[in-house]
């Protein structure tokens, strides 16, 4: 399902050790991630924080990013 991701939110999944890895990708308000939008790199990625969430990584939070200053 293609949906129009809009960049000022972004799903963040925070390491749950001092020192861990945390992850953030963009989405839409709902916490939706377009995965063909992302590289293959972000794609595995996301993948692998979904499946350690409670092991390595908190539950992920959907959070408004600041405003791009424009130029």
């Amino acid at each position: 399902m293609a949906f129009p991701v809009r960049e000022n939110h972004e799903l963040r999944f925070l390491a749950l050790e001092d020192g861990g890895e945390g992850y953030a990708f963009p989405c839409d308000p709902a916490g939706r991630v377009e995965l063909d939008g992302l590289t293959e790199r972000e794609r595995i990625d996301y993948l692998y924080a979904r499946a350690v969430v409670g092991r390595e990584v908190a539950p992920p939070a959907v959070i408004p990013r600041p405003p791009t200053p424009r130029r």
